[in-house]
């Protein structure tokens, strides 16, 4: 029979973060503490929750179930916390959040404006991980923006442990040399731009996402020439006239047009769907 929660928690941090040394880092606890926690934890309820995974531990499948279940026991001890705290005083402290850049270019600005003069302090960082590893983040922080190609979305997450909140779709459009042959065109469509140099972004993240699931649905697979992951040196290289890009619409450089050529796809659904995620027990407070 469960007799402490805490060791819950400890159990869903070796899930989140992989290791008893983040997981003690994390909590504040030396790997020993935490390994006699995950030990107890085993004793309580009658069989192993972790076994030997090379040098580490992965969950057993007594683990998993635990951890599927330790997301609605933290969330509502969580709830009923903050229903008594909310007796006292008004929200208040700091919310930690993480943004891909282009993201934080076109939202954190006016996010931090927003709560420059009230109780509740924002306190942002940079990263752009691939959509899968995006509930990993969670463990750290409060809140990840993220973004996937709207036609091909991340994995279902596992049993509800986290949560997802549509902010915005930004549709991708197709960025030229102003001097491209096609640049005087309204629209393009794909099969147009058979032959040319694209620059693209890592395999696996958005944006190259888009450009992979259009091709697989046209038939037309476009030549990557370049691959980088900073919008501001594509619509470099872009205006020097050395490769074609899918570029977002609202969060880039250039968005006056005064370099570079913008022409939206037409045929096809070209967007990534910008999105809030965070563990379940982090987004039900908003509801306590």
């Amino acid at each position: 029979m469960l007799q402490d929660v805490q060791r819950l928690r400890v159990l869903r941090e070796l899930a989140d973060r992989g290791s008893v040394t983040a997981v003690a880092a994390a909590l504040s606890y030396t790997p020993s503490a935490i390994s006699q926690q995950l030990k107890a934890l085993a004793e309580e309820i009658g069989s192993p929750v972790t076994e030997p995974a090379g040098r580490g531990l992965r969950l057993t499948e007594a683990g998993l179930v635990l951890v599927e279940r330790a997301e609605e026991v933290l969330a509502a001890m969580a709830r009923a916390q903050a229903a008594v705290d909310a007796l006292h005083s008004e929200p208040a402290g700091a919310v930690s959040l993480t943004f891909f850049p282009s993201g934080a270019r076109m939202l954190l600005p006016g996010l931090l404006r927003r709560f420059a003069d009230g109780p509740i302090r924002i306190r942002a960082d940079v990263a752009d991980p691939p959509p899968g590893d995006v509930p990993a983040l969670t463990a750290g922080v409060d809140v990840v923006v993220s973004h996937h190609d709207e036609l091909n979305p991340p994995p279902t997450r596992d049993a509800g442990r986290w949560v997802s909140v549509p902010l915005m779709r930004e549709p991708l459009d197709v960025v030229l040399p102003p001097g491209h042959r096609l640049a005087r065109r309204r629209g393009l469509r794909l099969a147009d731009l058979t032959g040319e140099d694209w620059i693209s972004v890592s395999v696996g993240w958005p944006v190259d996402d888009v450009l992979r699931t259009i091709a697989l649905r046209t038939g037309v697979q476009p030549r990557v020439v370049h691959r980088i992951n900073d919008f501001a040196v594509t619509e470099e290289l872009v205006a020097a006239g050395l490769g074609i890009a899918l570029l977002p619409r609202y969060s880039t450089d250039d968005r006056g047009g005064r370099r570079l050529a913008r022409r939206p796809l037409r045929g096809v659904r070209a967007a990534r769907t910008v999105e809030a995620v965070a563990r379940a027990v982090t987004a039900q407070l908003r509801d306590a």
